[in-house]
């Protein structure tokens, strides 16, 4: 019997906690993560949305990932390939927490690119905000010891 992933252990309870959130092929976006897993590197967090400029659009399903070295956001193509994203903590310049009617939307800032992140059930926002930012924080100071800033 093949062990399952703590991956996706970890998005299968995100998305039981707050089903509202729109996510599809939980467990192929996480095989691309797991990929890209480096050694003695582990998962913290993990939650989901739809990278789309609208939230009616919600076929692109990412999964968002902190690990102890990083955040990876990963999506796994329909028919081949997939993408793949790294910010390493010196990268990341903020996140913006957006609450709609229906569904809440996260901005995950870096120094290349905005990555906009929709269709997620808003009673998530307040824990994604919390542990990503609070990852962030402590890695920043941790870089910032390390390289001497």
């Amino acid at each position: 019997m093949r062990k399952i992933s703590k991956t996706y252990e970890l998005a299968k309870q995100f998305k039981r906690k707050y089903p509202l959130t729109i996510a599809w092929r939980i467990k192929q976006h996480c095989k691309v993560i797991d990929t890209h897993l480096n050694p003695g590197e582990e998962v913290l967090y993990v939650f989901m949305g739809q990278k789309n400029l609208s939230s009616f659009d919600f076929v692109n399903t990412n999964l968002v990932v902190l690990t102890t070295k990083r955040l990876m956001i990963a999506t796994k193509r329909l028919l081949f390939g997939y993408f793949f994203i790294a910010v390493t903590p010196d990268m990341f310049n903020d996140l913006t927490v957006i609450d709609g009617i229906i569904w809440g939307k996260i901005k995950i800032d870096t120094i290349k690119e905005e990555v906009l992140l929709s269709n997620i059930d808003p009673k998530a926002l307040p824990e994604i905000e919390t542990k990503v930012s609070d990852y962030m924080i402590k890695e920043k100071r941790r870089y910032a010891q390390r390289s001497g800033v």
